[in-house]
């Protein structure tokens, strides 16, 4: 066994891999670029390199860099997470030459099965079931729309070296298919330095189900079961659950056995997924394998109780498998929710910054350790509260992960721990979470990977959060103002005649999305509890929730919340299940003389270009003077890894140029005014 192995990778996944070496007793080894001097995993790691500027290209993916780390430090192995250069056949070629033991399957696994094309045609050997398409690289926009035309749309453009959303695009006709092909070129030549594009038919209505194989360097090969990751946005992840609540277990044994096939078919040793496209007849395709630890790996470990990062250590030392495939267990049901920086209510932009709060849920899972027999909730994360969400990377804050008996225990747990998870500084897509978790077709298990196009097609706004009782949240903010009032009555020394007075009757005034405003009136005692009185119910709130504090839990009449209370001057910002208000509470004659007040009507922007979110002015396409269309491209900005193109929404003339090609972009800051 290894005394010591580094871990190329950085935030949530490096300080997991930290986890299960400091459970085996090996020490740990990070990298971190300029940006990550004060990472977690850092922190975490026994020893840490310095390996280069902020930008990946310049750090992470730099391969030299990483194998001198290993040399100069005395690491005997190397694991490289997911992302970056974890499926670079190259790397994983080098680091074996180096004598270094690659964490992770031989680099000729890699190659068959980093390749998309070259991977479909040995599935077809294989005797697994694949999608038509085309299976050689594509040269040109034309060609690929000629393709596509025979295939028949829709189509799926994808990159060989794409993964992670990166590089692939659906078209539905001639003009999507000469865009997308030269969009996935770009992107995939940016994330992966390999620009071969393929097309292949896109199934509609689809499940994304994958199984999950290990194998060790014996011939030994086992799947654990399948994880349904089919709740996508924009082909990333969101939510992924196992098992899945579609397949039967003859598909799920069909799938398995097929996974295996493919596996012992590239002669494949380690921990890795095979991904298919299932459709509504449980008939599936072979989609690709990731040869590599999966971000969603954590529900596989919850229901079968191994750890998929020792097996990977174990077999890379030369270990063979200790379990056999009857001895795999499929053990109540785990759902993981991907908490990423992004703004769920402006369009999923990218948000960065400082955490100014982070508060997990309180947790009884472990990653490395054993799965309590009651299931619980698990948070991986790389960051700490006061720590930066920096543009460079991945947009990922944390991963939720939840365990119950059963799939509706598993979503209730996971409602609860969305409610207890505070994240201030940065914007974060827990709301959008806790919507999808109540949506029937979800709760009912019928939804495929279009889900979220076809229920959130105009994108997600606050009022797309149900609530079962949307005057609980009004309730909150009245038993949180009364508790101001009675510690403001409680202060000693006041002026005979003008001490404060705490009263009964309130009108709490909600601040809509607009500015308008919605006033109801409660009425509030304090009995063995807080007596709220609204719309003629009445609530019991019994609660820990402090002052300067955020989280709430307690009881109303007699049933547990958990819920977040915070106060911003004289207004209180109330969440629960992902519903949010702005509510000041006052008596009565002020709300009356608080709807005489003039509205002021924020600035005209709409003569200005803003840029949507943080990040770097890769490109701009137009200059002073210029005339423009709607729907003309207008500038590139690069976050988190994507590139994100802004067009001119009216037709008009460039007045002015305020920023230039390579300057960092602040949230809603003016790249160009129009005339």
């Amino acid at each position: 066994m290894f005394t010591k192995i580094l871990i190329a990778n950085r935030g949530e996944i490096a300080c997991r891999i930290i986890k299960t070496a400091k459970k085996m007793g090996i020490a740990t080894v990070a990298v971190y670029s300029e940006a990550d001097r004060d990472a977690r995993h850092v922190e975490l790691a026994e020893e840490s390199v310095l390996i280069g500027a902020a930008p990946s290209r310049e750090s992470y993916l730099v391969m030299d860099k990483i194998i001198d780390a290993c040399k100069s430090t005395g690491a005997q192995a190397v694991h490289p997470g997911y992302g970056f250069l974890s499926e670079n056949e190259v790397f994983a070629r080098r680091v074996e030459e180096e004598g270094i033991a690659f964490i992770g399957p031989k680099h000729a696994s890699i190659a068959a099965m980093g390749d998309k094309i070259a991977s479909k045609k040995l599935a077809l050997g294989a005797k697994v079931n694949t999608i038509p398409g085309w299976n050689e690289a594509i040269e040109t926009p034309e060609r690929a729309v000629e393709i596509a035309k025979d295939i028949g749309y829709p189509v799926m453009i994808k990159a060989s070296a794409g993964g992670g959303g990166k590089g692939l695009r659906v078209a539905y006709n001639d003009n999507e298919a000469f865009d997308g092909f030269s969009a996935c070129r770009n992107e995939a030549k940016a994330s992966f330095g390999d620009d071969r594009v393929f097309i292949e038919k896109f199934v509609e209505s689809p499940r994304h189900i994958e199984i999950q194989v290990l194998a060790d360097s014996f011939g030994n090969t086992l799947y654990l079961n399948e994880r349904e990751c089919s709740i996508q946005r924009r082909h990333q992840k969101v939510i992924e659950e196992a098992p899945s609540p579609f397949i039967s277990e003859a598909t799920r044994k069909a799938m398995g056995e097929q996974a295996v096939a493919l596996a012992k078919a590239v002669n494949y040793q380690s921990a890795g997924t095979v991904e298919f496209v299932v459709g509504k007849d449980q008939s599936f395709y072979f989609l690709e394998m990731n040869t590599r630890l999966q971000v969603e790996h954590p529900v596989t470990e919850s229901i079968t109780g191994i750890d998929l990062v020792e097996q990977m250590i174990r077999v890379a030392a030369g270990e063979k498998l200790s379990l056999t495939q009857a001895q795999v267990k499929r053990h109540g049901w785990a759902i993981e929710c991907r908490i990423n920086a992004e703004d769920p209510f402006r369009g999923f932009l990218p948000s960065t910054g400082r955490l100014v709060r982070y508060l997990p849920p309180p947790t009884t899972m472990e990653a490395a350790m054993p799965v309590p027999e009651g299931g619980g909730v698990r948070v991986d994360t790389g960051v700490y509260e006061g720590g930066e969400i920096p543009m460079y990377y991945d947009s990922m804050i944390a991963k939720l992960i939840v365990h119950g008996h059963d799939r509706g225990d598993a979503i209730a747990r996971m409602r609860e721990a969305l409610n207890a998870f505070v994240i201030r500084g940065v914007a974060s897509n827990i709301p959008f979470q806790a919507a999808l978790l109540v949506h029937p077709q979800f709760v009912s298990g019928d939804f495929n990977t279009g889900f979220i196009a076809e229920h959130y097609a105009q994108g997600f706004r606050a009022e797309d959060v149900p609530h079962d009782d949307p005057n609980f949240l009004v309730v909150l903010a009245a038993a949180a103002y009364r508790r101001y009032r009675e510690r403001a009555a409680g202060i000693s020394g006041q002026l005979a005649g003008h001490q404060a007075e705490i009263g009964d009757d309130f009108v709490v005034v909600v601040k809509g999305q607009k500015g308008e405003q919605q006033h109801v009136p409660v009425n509030i005692t304090r009995e063995h509890s807080m007596m709220v009185k609204v719309a003629g119910r009445r609530y019991a709130i019994d609660s820990d929730w402090r002052f300067g504090g955020i989280r709430a839990t307690g009881t109303c009449n007699g049933r547990a919340f958990t819920a977040q209370v915070e106060r911003h001057g004289l207004w209180l910002r109330v969440e629960h299940n992902g519903r949010r208000i702005e509510a000041e509470v006052m008596s009565a004659r002020a709300a009356e003389l608080l709807r005489k007040m003039p509205f002021k009507a924020p600035p005209d922007l709409s003569k200005f270009l803003l840029s949507p979110m943080p990040g770097l002015l890769a490109d701009l396409l137009v200059d002073a003077g210029q005339t423009v269309q709607a729907g003309q491209k207008l500038a590139v900005i690069e976050a988190m890894k994507m590139e994100n193109i802004l067009v001119a929404h009216d037709d008009g003339t460039v007045a002015e140029v305020l920023t230039g090609k390579g300057a960092s972009l602040a949230v809603d800051q003016p790249i160009l005014r129009f005339n």
